[in-house]
């Protein structure tokens, strides 16, 4: 095999590569034979038809085998010669081949460019702490306590109100016929939601235990039987009880109910929670300033390739219209993350960054255990979705990429109370929405859509 550099112009290569007639024809010889014990044709033994006989009749079908496995191979060892780090798939130009000829062919290869890191010591950023205040937790241990309503029973004259619970079973009927599910039995409502249907609960508003109510009421439009969607209804209800909400005493044993194991406990849990949420939207915060500094300070050439896959990523679920429209700020936003990943795949190989697999496992485990009765659909998710495991382990990466720059940079830590964190990162929402660009925090409790992952082979 003979290579040559037939051209070099910024970050693309083309080889020149030449395959000789002899090697061809040896890795036909050597393919023929392995066919010729595998091949069972009529009227010859197994594994006695004459080679001359396969080749006749299956001749062009082994020649393009053998040519592809030889592309391949010659390619990858060419690269691996001249020693090129390649960007996406390289192209083939096949100048010259068929049978009893040499195999000739161009390879067009988009390299990745030279990186030189800046030094991270100048690179500044605010590091945030957030202080969550007994206030707060009060205020959430209130939210808790009225979304976890208590009933009691009423006396027996006593009658509905709203915001009282109300259990009935019921019998309806359309035009004085009963249908598929007209029947139900101890249904709970609480009154003023209007859970059930449109005005059914104020109708049912004065009725007492023991009571019979007839209640008018529509079916929905989206009803399972399209013949009876928007149609009118009556409702015969047996009202079995009447309840009235109690208000939950704060104490140990509501915080038992809520799977806490004391009121001290239930409090820290929440106090955790809520830092969490603020702490996610404003670790990301501090990441955008850190990536923008590396962006800013790192000029580098963009392999033309990667940049066109990541644009075709971005906007292929958008009308041609809006392709246009967003043209420039979209090919922006390409060129961003395809720099911000090479510089960030560069630190972490330069800092020998490696994700195991069993850090992989524990954090599948940590999310297995942050998502109670659902283990066995996160366990299956991975296992059937091997892409989903090298996300993780992408994410896993930039993580431990973002937190080595964090000990090289000057990080000012700050301390602030949850209306400071509002204030930062609505208006960092808002500088986002302006500045037309991807990442942003939808709200506090949300925090920040990631930013492109990076993946470590």
């Amino acid at each position: 095999m003979k290579i040559e550099i037939q051209s070099k112009k910024g970050l693309r290569t083309v080889l020149s590569i030449n395959v000789d007639k002899k090697t061809i024809q040896n890795k036909m010889n050597e393919r023929l034979a392995e066919l010729q014990r595998e091949v069972s044709l009529k009227g010859f033994r197994p594994g006695k038809v004459p080679q001359s006989v396969i080749k006749s009749q299956f001749g062009k079908s082994i020649y393009g085998e053998v040519i592809d496995k030889v592309l391949r191979e010659t390619s990858t060892k060419a690269i691996s010669e001249k020693k090129l780090k390649v960007a996406g798939q390289p192209k083939i130009d096949l100048k010259q081949f068929g049978e009893g000829k040499d195999l000739n062919y161009e390879l067009l290869i988009d390299c990745l460019p030279k990186i030189e890191l800046k030094p991270l010591n100048n690179f500044k950023a605010n590091d945030y702490k957030i202080k969550i205040e007994n206030q707060t937790i009060d205020e959430k241990l209130k939210e808790i306590s009225k979304q976890n309503k208590r009933f009691e029973d009423k006396k027996d004259n006593e009658k509905a109100m709203m915001g009282d619970q109300v259990i009935f079973d019921y019998s309806a009927t359309v035009d004085g016929n009963s249908f598929e599910g007209s029947e139900g039995k101890g249904v709970q409502i609480e009154l003023g939601k209007d859970l059930f249907l449109k005005g059914f609960d104020k109708q049912l508003v004065e009725t007492k235990k023991g009571e019979i109510k007839i209640v008018n009421a529509t079916l929905p439009a989206n009803h399972p039987k399209k013949e009876l969607a928007n149609k009118d209804t009556k409702f015969k209800c047996k009202i079995i009880n009447v309840k009235k909400s109690v208000e939950n005493k704060i104490d140990d044993k509501f915080a038992t109910m809520m799977g806490a194991k004391d009121i001290n406990d239930l409090r820290s849990l929440i106090e955790k929670q809520i830092s969490s949420q603020y702490t996610q939207a404003l670790n990301s915060i501090t990441k955008k300033e850190i990536l923008d500094q590396i962006e800013k300070t790192h000029v580098i050439d963009l392999p033309k390739n990667l940049i066109d896959q990541e644009l075709e990523l971005i906007t292929r679920n958008l009308k041609p219209e809006d392709k246009e429209k967003h043209k420039s700020r979209n090919e922006k936003l390409a060129k961003s993350r395809i720099k911000l990943g090479l510089i960030l795949n560069e630190l972490g190989e330069k800092n020998n960054l490696k994700v195991s697999e069993n850090e992989v496992r524990a954090e599948i485990q940590k999310q297995i255990k942050g998502m109670p009765g659902q283990e066995k659909m996160v366990i299956d998710y991975y296992q059937k979705n091997p892409s989903a495991t090298q996300s993780l382990k992408g994410s896993l990466y930039e993580e431990k990429i973002i937190e080595l720059i964090k000990s090289k940079i000057k990080l000012n830590s700050k301390q602030i109370k949850i209306k400071e964190a509002e204030k930062i990162i609505a208006d960092f929402n808002h500088q986002n929405i302006d500045d037309n660009q991807s990442s942003k925090t939808k709200s506090s409790s949300k925090g920040l859509t990631k930013s492109k992952k990076i993946s470590k082979k």
